[in-house]
């Protein structure tokens, strides 16, 4: 019996992704549909479900972006293919599309990297500086957060790596 592939997203920065091919991602969590999403979000199909999962992975990488004030001011996303058994879905509260992983996620499971153009740049500079204010409500600060997610994450392809980190050191970003 084979193990069912389960699709994560995982929240990174640029520097993260320079690891990838020798280290893989090491993560402890990343957003998946979950059972609890999948209740929460009853209406929704596959790939509304899946885009709220992505979502949410984005304003994680906006956190880890406060915490590294010297990546890129880009927010990552990472788009893995899982064995069911890498990951722990937890009971999570109603809506929580949390994961637990159980192990770092290797690059030959990353099936997309999504990453913020150069336009982006100053709208996710701002909006890191101020996600925690965002998340305990203040209504200012989530503002300035929804002005960063009003940008599209641009799809790469695994193999795409080296444009990707060097597109992502270009003029425009620290």
């Amino acid at each position: 019996m084979t193990d069912e592939l389960v699709r994560v997203y995982l929240p990174a920065t640029v520097p993260m992704l320079t690891r990838l091919p020798e280290h893989g991602l090491t993560a402890t969590q990343a957003h998946a549909v979950t059972p609890m999403l999948r209740e929460w979000y009853a209406e929704g199909d596959e790939e509304e479900l899946e885009y709220v999962a992505f979502t949410r992975a984005a304003q994680d990488a906006l956190q880890l972006l406060r915490h590294d004030p010297a990546a890129p001011r880009r927010r990552v996303v990472v788009s893995a293919d899982l064995p069911a058994s890498a990951l722990d879905r937890g009971a999570g509260e109603l809506g929580s599309s949390v994961v637990e992983l159980r192990a770092a996620v290797p690059a030959g499971a990353v099936a997309a990297l999504h990453v913020d153009g150069a336009d982006a740049v100053p709208d996710v500079d701002a909006a890191a500086k101020v996600v925690v204010e965002a998340l305990a409500g203040d209504p200012d600060a989530q503002f300035t957060v929804d002005g960063a997610e009003d940008h599209e994450l641009e799809w790469y392809d695994p193999s795409e790596l080296e444009v990707l980190l060097r597109d992502a050191a270009g003029p425009g970003d620290r």
